[in-house]
Order: structure tokens, then sequence, then C-alpha cells
């Protein structure tokens, strides 16, 4: 562990160890596509888990309305779950859109809940320690004893929020990808709609197609036609799908499904009004992300291309100039 540490020290070591590190990511990086499996029938495999699951509830409520008694079973609760409630960790970190949260980054059920209130409670922890060993056993940087504390404590509380920028991220991802394939499947829907198709069978044969676009995408809209299908209001099943995107774009599309199914209104013409809107907005925010472009680009070129100029540049000079 000494040598490790003495190794692991040295200038030279630690940034050719980090810089092997950056290459290991860039091959993951750029092999992830082929890596990956078949995602889409995975996804598609829960979505199916989960109509089962909807009609499971289904039954056990109209057995409930039968008996007048819950079902009793034994204790199958998972590890987190037991953990979590045992010290009471969902009251004392309480999150009160942390459901919300959890869905539009495409975790469902309870496992997810209790996995987070567990992460946010044993990472500042892990952390902590973990910063305080590498400071007082390896590496000290120079620092006194205080300021190694105030360090520690500084990761105990990245820690705490770690999980929730984590959940954050996968969120603004998922969110991302359905919105730059949501114009044309709105594009599609309305397609299925004017040839004579129901809203189930429009959004299932959306789903089906959409998929090599965005999963996600395909996923939402085929819990949207398990729920259209088995919730008792129709007006439920729209709403959980804009609930679910958290995407201005897809809650106007489910607000004017709602509005058809209420009141009678045409929905080919509603449908080609928020195709034409979404895709406005879907380049609008390429237009933003182009714009902001060049200024993300200048520390980059600042960092790692100016240094590489001047080397080539002034590199033969000085050596002409030792030579001579």
């Amino acid at each position: 562990m000494t040598a490790f540490a003495t190794w692991i020290t040295q200038p030279e070591n630690f940034f050719a160890l980090v810089a092997a590190l950056l290459v290991f990511a860039t091959a993951v990086t750029l092999s992830g596509s082929s890596l990956r499996g078949d995602t889409l029938s995975k996804r598609m495999k829960q979505v199916a888990n989960r109509r089962e699951e909807l009609r499971r509830k289904s039954r056990e409520a109209m057995e409930r309305e039968k008996s007048g008694s819950a079902l009793r079973g034994k204790d199958t609760r998972g590890l987190f779950r037991r953990i979590v409630e045992g010290l009471n960790l969902q009251k004392l970190l309480e999150d009160p859109n942390l459901k919300t949260k959890l869905i539009q980054a495409g975790m469902r059920g309870q496992g997810p809940i209790f996995a987070f209130y567990f992460a946010r409670f044993v990472a500042p922890f892990i952390l902590f320690a973990a910063v305080a060993l590498y400071l007082w056993t390896v590496n000290d940087f120079g620092l006194a004893g205080m300021q190694r504390l105030t360090a520690a404590m500084g990761a105990a509380v990245l820690g705490y929020y770690a999980p929730a920028l984590y959940l954050s991220n996968i969120g603004a991802r998922r969110r991302t990808s359905i919105m730059q394939a949501f114009p044309d499947a709105l594009d599609l829907l309305l397609i299925c709609v004017e040839a004579g198709m129901s809203i189930e069978a429009a959004f299932q044969k959306v789903a089906s197609e959409i998929g090599a676009s965005s999963i996600e995408l395909a996923e939402e809209l085929s819990q949207t036609t398990a729920e259209l299908a088995f919730l008792q209001e129709r007006r439920m099943a729209y709403e959980n799908l804009a609930m679910r995107t958290g995407h201005p774009g897809v809650k106007s599309v489910a607000t004017a499904l709602i509005q058809a199914e209420r009141y009678g209104t045409p929905l080919g013409q509603a449908l080609r009004v928020m195709a034409k809107e979404n895709r406005d907005m879907r380049m609008s925010a390429a237009e933003k992300k182009a714009a902001a472009l060049p200024a993300k680009l200048t520390v980059p070129m600042i960092v790692f291309f100016l240094p590489v100029l001047f080397l080539v540049i002034g590199g033969p000079a000085m050596l002409n100039h030792q030579n001579l």
C-alpha cells in the first residue's frame, strides 16, 4: 500500500494513469453503441410487465371488493426497503418531487425510490471516509488538520447531492431523446388518426415505428396504450404521459387529446398544429445550442489547441537557436 501510494503521488505516474483512464473512457464511449444490446426489446418487455401489473392490480381491486380484505403473504421486501423503512429515511431525507423525477428518468416502481434514499443516506459516509482516509494516510497535499477535515466534509455534502444530480442528468438525457423524435411521432400519429385508426391503435403503431429513433418515446407511447386500456379514465393516461416526459410540447398534445375526448373536437387539426409547434421548438433548441457553441469552445481551444500551436510554431526556432 505504501509503495502504491509513493508511486501514485509521483506526477508523471499520476498523469499517465489519468491519461489511461481518459483513453479507456473514450474507447468505451465510441464503442458503446455496438456493445449495447437490443435495448428496444428490453424496454418493450418492461412495458409489457407494466401492462401485466396494471391488469393484476385491477384483478386484486376486484377481489378486495368482493372479499373485503386485502391479500396477505410473506414479507418480500428487499434489503434497501427494509433499511429505509427501519431507519425512517423517507421522512428524514424527504424529497416531495422524487417520484416524478424517477418516472421522468424511466425508473418506475417502489424499488428505485428505496434505492435513492439508501444511496442518499450511505453516499455521504462513504465519500467522507474515503477522502479522510486518503488525506490522512496517503497524501495530505500539505493541508492542515482542519483543512483536511473541511475537505472530507465537503465530500460528504457532495455525496448527499450526488444521487439527485445523477437522477437529474438521466432525466435530462431521456427528455432530450424523447423531444428529438416527438415531432416525427406526431406526424405518424396524425396519419394514423386520419386513416381511421382508433387512438389506442394509433399509439401502438407509432410506438412500434418510432423505436428506431427513440426507444424512450416508444416506451412511453406503449405504456400510454396500456393505461388507456386499463385505467378508469382515459384522461389520466394522457396526464400521465405529460407527467412522465415533463416537456411543454407533450403537455400541449396531452391537453389537446383530453379536450378531444371530452368535447368531441377534431383531433386531426389539433395534431397537425401541435406537430408544427413541436418542430419549431426542436429547431429553436438546435439554434440555441449552435449559438452557444463558440462560447463553449473558447476554453478547450485555449487549453488544448493554443499550447500545441505555440509548440509547433516555436519548437523549430528553439531547436535552431540551441544548435547555433
